[in-house]
């Protein structure tokens, strides 16, 4: 049981982002774009420094990515209308996949069953079908995308805001990554490159020495953090990196966002033993504070 002086702190920090949606909401209705500008910022700084406090509140997660992902229009129609339409025409492709994602972690095989995300990745498909007559990137299910799917489902209160919130991001916040040819993922690990050159430049030149590059250490990470047992670290991790995704317009997303999400998460997938090896040969390494925890 936490101290009371952590509820407390926490309860504290929960009021200050609902003071913040509140204003949000409130600018929103009367559609001043600086209004609703200046509050998603305080709303990105809150999650920087503070972190979300689930704990005290758990709708606030939910609620902000809802926000930051811009997820306006919510037609349960429309879904409802690519669900009647029942299996796509990768329905086996799918559900190839999803029955063993995240297989062991207990917390979310409770709140996620199976049909769920076969249900939201079908209608995405759906969804994608009916686009390709426009002038948007074309999209079908790939492999990956149901692990994607997965802090969706978990984290909002329903089928359909999960929908609608993993369509946005998939189209607007990293189209490229989900191409067959996986564009967005070669870009992103030649940006990892030359951050880490920057960032941590003693990791970077001792990986260089073993000819390692992101293209060989990162590629295989699981997409967007989705790699540990549980999602409880990448829902943590996805509130910073939606911050730093959703500020930039989908085409900036694609050159710099992108890989930013790979290089704040590579490093923290490689296992531990590789993760301590690597970092002796860092010589400030241990002079450096912890990062907090979000």
């Amino acid at each position: 049981m936490p101290p009371p002086s952590s509820t407390s702190a926490e309860a504290a920090t929960a009021h200050s982002f609902n003071k913040v949606l509140n204003q949000y909401k409130s600018s929103s209705r009367s559609r001043t774009t600086a209004e609703v500008e200046e509050s998603v910022k305080k709303l990105r700084r809150l999650i920087l420094v503070d972190g979300i406090p689930s704990a005290a509140d758990p709708t606030l997660r939910p609620r902000i990515w809802k926000i930051l992902l811009r997820v306006q229009n919510i037609s349960s129609d429309m879904f409802l209308e690519y669900v009647a339409r029942g299996p796509c025409e990768v329905r086996e492709k799918i559900r190839n996949d999803t029955f063993r994602t995240l297989a062991t972690d207990r917390g979310f095989k409770e709140r996620v069953r199976e049909d769920m995300l076969v249900r939201l990745l079908d209608a995405f498909v759906w969804r994608n079908h009916d686009r390709q007559e426009t002038d948007h990137l074309g999209f079908t299910y790939v492999q990956g995308m149901n692990v994607l799917a997965a802090p969706f489902l978990y984290t909002m209160p329903s089928e359909l805001e999960a929908f609608f919130c993993f369509a946005k991001f998939i189209e607007e916040s990293c189209p490229l990554y989900v191409q067959p040819t996986l564009e967005g993922v070669h870009r992103g690990l030649k940006l990892l490159d030359r951050c880490l050159k920057i960032v941590d430049p003693d990791l970077f030149a001792h990986l260089r020495s073993k000819n390692l590059s992101a293209e060989i250490y990162a590629f295989p990470c699981e997409p967007f953090c989705i790699h540990p047992p549980t999602l409880g670290l990448p829902t943590r991790l996805w509130r910073t990196l939606e911050c730093l995704m959703c500020r930039r317009s989908a085409a900036s997303h694609e050159r710099q966002a992108h890989g930013i999400f790979e290089s704040n998460a590579t490093f923290a997938l490689l296992p531990s033993t590789r993760r301590t090896a690597s970092h002796r040969h860092c010589r400030h390494a241990r002079s450096r504070p912890p990062c907090r925890p979000l």
